[in-house]
């Protein structure tokens, strides 16, 4: 049994190493769409190359981190963060140092990798190392000062971009890693569960992973409507459908279908996939919409997305205790329709938009939703299956998650009309973006009535979510995989 004290010397080095390994992977969600503009323009890059910049790190993210989660159990949980920390900061490194395009879309990809290993592993280290009676009280903190550094990530990203240049985006992970490995290497003792993934799902990690690039180049090239394109759309369902058979027929799936056997389970997850494919498509385009447009620098873009994470650090944990309260259906219901009410706000942020009167109100809004509904959800998924699949729910939900906002930042472009050199053109693309923010909103409404349609009151006796604070935007907190 573990047992370090929260209060020890030592649960603070391991809580510090937590907390720096996944500060860079939540740091590098949120920072990078306000660099977008300036990687562009200094790179020559195309639309569609700004699209695969924010969507190489997210096929491999969502495709492996089911994998990563399996392979730190095995091997070493330690071990296998330690290797994600080192992998993120070399492919930052080969970001931050990239002349092309087509270098800063490989080293995203690298990237991503490293973030499947490194992020379900933080948690994982913390269930591993601390004592049950502080456990709780860890991951509290673990998550809290997690979203302070989501909330903190705009900001920072902005005043790089503006300052040292874009590449610090990614060049500060470096520092991160050298802070990061030794202290874990020192004082955070290792742990594994060796004879629980005696094997691995590496076929179907493969195969979800190249489903997902197949889609995402087809629906990003769409706008040729190449021989290309349809052979990579065919070759892209190909692959899902081998990755559902695979999963069906191996003795140890990395996602076993009959978990989906629950009814609740799918359908939080289909409000899911409506929810983040929003969240995913409304990130980036405002990010571009509030410097390409409106003209804000990136600081001040930045700057302006503040309220959205704060305000889901703040409230989270009451919006979860309100749920517990009220039941799922009535925050998975409204939390969508405020978040769909906020993307028709938007659509008054154009050219000289003021930004107490056009820009904050709709983001204010935008966060209510995201604090009325995320913290319930994160609880629904693991009421939803047995105690023992916690983890494997939690990691289903996030890359489920991840993978709506890669198609979302994919299709909405070419849905709405842009072209490949839209984000160079103000008026071209404020006109793109007033056809994107109602589709947004059209898809959080079909959220919002499936969660009204399929969600149920879960049994009181069920587990309840770890991760009560939570400031990410681009996918629900991941929990931990049950007892070590």
């Amino acid at each position: 049994m573990p047992d370090v004290r929260l209060a020890s010397p030592q649960g603070k080095w391991i809580l510090l190493t937590t907390v720096l390994g996944s500060s860079m992977a939540l740091l590098d969600s949120t920072v990078v769409n306000v660099a977008l503009p300036r990687i562009g323009r200094d790179l020559g890059a195309s639309l569609a190359a700004l699209q695969w910049t924010v969507n190489a790190y997210m096929v491999t993210l969502a495709g492996l981190i089911l994998l990563g989660g399996s392979l730190g159990d095995h091997y070493g949980r330690r071990k296998i963060f330690v290797l994600g920390v080192v992998w993120f900061a070399a492919a930052s490194l080969l970001c931050g140092l990239a002349l092309n395009p087509a270098m800063l879309i490989a080293a995203r990809a690298l990237q991503g990798i490293g973030g499947a290993l490194l992020t379900p592993g933080s948690l994982a280290l913390i269930q591993a190392s601390f004592h049950p009676d502080d456990r709780s009280q860890a991951v509290g903190l673990w998550s809290g000062f997690g979203g302070i550094g989501a909330a903190v990530g705009p900001f920072l990203g902005g005043w790089l971009v503006t300052g040292p240049g874009w590449r610090w985006v990614f060049l500060l992970n470096v520092p991160l890693a050298l802070l990061c490995v030794p202290v874990a290497l020192r004082h955070v003792p290792e742990s594994a569960d060796g004879g629980r993934h005696a094997r691995f799902d590496a076929l179907g990690a493969a195969l979800g992973a190249l489903a997902l690039a197949l889609l995402t180049y087809a629906l990003i090239e769409a706008r040729e409507g190449s021989l290309a394109v349809t052979l990579s759309a065919v070759a892209g369902l190909a692959a899902a459908v081998a990755f559902v058979q695979v999963e069906r027929h191996r003795p140890d799936p990395m996602l076993p279908p009959d978990i989906f056997a629950s009814r609740q389970f799918t359908a939080v997850n289909l409000v899911t996939l409506c929810v983040y494919a929003a969240f995913g498509g409304f990130f980036f385009l405002v990010a571009l919409q509030l410097q390409v447009v409106t003209g804000y620098s990136p600081l001040a873009a930045g700057t302006a997305l503040l309220p959205t994470t704060a305000l889901m650090l703040l409230f989270s944990a009451r919006s979860g205790a309100l749920a517990d309260r009220t039941g799922p259906r009535l925050p998975l219901t409204v939390g969508p329709l405020l978040c769909a009410a906020a993307m028709l706000l938007m659509l008054r942020v154009g050219p000289h938009a003021s930004y107490l009167t056009d820009v904050l109100p709709a983001l204010l809004v935008m966060g209510a939703g995201m604090v009325t509904l995320v913290a319930p959800l994160t609880a629904t998924v693991l009421a939803s299956v047995d105690t023992t699949r916690a983890g494997l729910a939690s990691g289903v939900n996030n890359a489920a998650a991840r993978a709506a906002g890669l198609i979302a930042v994919a299709a909405l472009p070419v849905l709405a009309g842009m072209g490949p050199e839209a984000y160079r053109m103000p008026t071209a693309f404020d006109t793109a973006f007033r056809r994107a923010m109602p589709m947004c909103a059209g898809v959080l409404v079909l959220g919002a009535a499936l969660a009204f349609a399929l969600v149920r009151r879960p049994a009181p006796e069920c587990r309840h979510p770890e991760c009560r604070t939570h400031g990410c935007v681009t996918a629900p907190p991941l929990e931990g995989r049950g007892q070590p």
